[in-house]
């Protein structure tokens, strides 16, 4: 009862508190330095050059002295993109930011909204919340289209149209290719023609980037695609994936090696036992996307803005003690800024080598993705177990039935 009155007195200033965070965000966006937006930058100024046949020759410099930033995305992308081009520079990031802070509303929206906890009061203190943690920080600091991607995925999957939800993630694998794991919750939930969908999403979204340009669609699909060192340094802190922690802890980049292939075993064990036991839709999508982000050759401190479901779900509805304790990991790493720690500790961003307690550190995202999956397992088979019991019992005052 007191926790009751203690969320309820907390829940009514929430739409002071979501107001006093975007208010800040807004100022951070005006006044901080740091807030430039480069990814954003490069999908504006990279995007023209689809028409002009060197895409992906194109390296944006300002501010990246150290790596000159290439444009990583499919040329459908850089279509969507280009409109930005046809904006000033100051308008792109202010239309971005507002964009993007919709879109974590609407992310907190409906995992709320699965949970059967869509109490408006509740999504704003969330959305307050969630703004300041690590993974959003960094999409919004670097312009990044995480959220926007997160947006669509988790508003299509949750849906019960099949057309819906495989267009979802044949679009979004057309802009950028990690959502393609999404497709594995359809084979999950037998949803056999949401499948089929996402496929033809897919074509139609690489025949209209083949039709805009056959060579480069050519050249991502068949030469780039698979180049992790193209996209970054794999072994740095900031790359949050498995084979990132992994190069970190041996100190070069295991590649599609040995020791990389148990660690995709390892991550499809904890998955399958995951999903095996739970029909929960946003448990499903969670695990699914853990999956991706922990087999990803990289996956950057902002493609982890799948967390944001992933603590609701575990605060809300994981009922086993592990839930409560990879939620409070969840917050001191994602609060805490862990990887930008990291990463202002790093010589630069090439250096695999580090010291054993760094390379410890450098786990905390992978550690957590998998601590995910392992208590939303647990927390299945204790609802299962907890559910025997009744169903047993409703059988056995049920009248047998009468043979001949």
């Amino acid at each position: 009862m007191k926790l009751r009155a203690v969320e309820a007195r907390v829940l009514s200033v929430a739409p002071w508190l979501l107001a006093l965070s975007v208010v800040g965000h807004l100022m951070l966006v005006k006044f901080q330095v740091k807030m430039t937006m480069v990814d954003l930058a490069v999908y504006r100024e990279g995007s023209p050059h689809l028409w002009t046949g060197d895409l992906y020759e194109y390296r944006f410099g300002a501010a990246t002295d150290i790596f000159p930033l290439p444009f990583t995305y499919p040329p459908f992308a850089a279509a969507i993109f280009t409109p930005m081009s046809w904006i000033p520079w100051e308008a792109a990031r202010w239309v971005w930011q507002l964009a993007c802070l919709a879109c974590l509303y609407y992310i907190v929206r409906t995992s709320l909204k699965l949970l059967r906890l869509e109490d408006p009061r509740r999504v704003m203190f969330w959305t307050a919340l969630m703004l300041w943690i690590e993974p959003v920080r960094t999409t919004l600091n670097y312009g990044q289209i995480n959220l926007v991607l997160c947006a669509i995925l988790i508003g299509t999957l949750a849906s019960a149209r099949n057309w819906v939800s495989g267009a979802g993630v044949g679009f979004t694998a057309g802009i950028k290719l990690t959502p393609a794991i999404s497709g594995l919750y359809f084979l999950i939930q037998r949803r056999w023609m949401a499948a089929v969908w996402s496929f033809v999403a897919f074509v139609a979204v690489y025949g209209v980037g083949w039709a805009l340009s056959p060579s480069q669609s050519n050249k991502f699909w068949f030469e780039l695609l698979g180049d992790a060192s193209r996209v970054g340094p794999v072994g740095s802190a900031i790359n949050q994936s498995m084979r990132g922690a992994l190069s970190r802890t041996v100190g070069y980049d295991v590649k599609t090696g040995p020791l990389y292939l148990i660690g995709v075993l390892v991550a499809a064990a904890l998955t399958w036992y995951a999903v095996s036991k739970t029909k929960d839709v946003l448990a499903l999508i969670v695990s699914v996307q853990m999956l991706g982000l922990l087999v990803s050759p990289i996956s950057w401190s902002h493609h982890w803005v799948w967390m944001v479901p992933a603590l609701l779900w575990l605060t809300y509805e994981g009922g086993h003690l592990l839930c409560k304790i990879t939620a409070g990991l969840w917050v001191l790493l994602t609060g805490g800024y862990l990887v930008s720690f990291l990463l202002n500790a790093q010589p630069n961003i090439w250096d695999f080598p580090r010291p054993w307690y760094y390379a410890a550190l450098g786990w905390g995202y992978p550690a957590a993705g998998m601590l995910t999956l392992v208590a939303i397992g647990l927390a299945a088979r204790r609802k299962r177990d907890e559910l025997l019991p009744r169903d047993e019992e409703a059988a056995d005052s049920e009248p047998s039935p009468v043979a001949g």
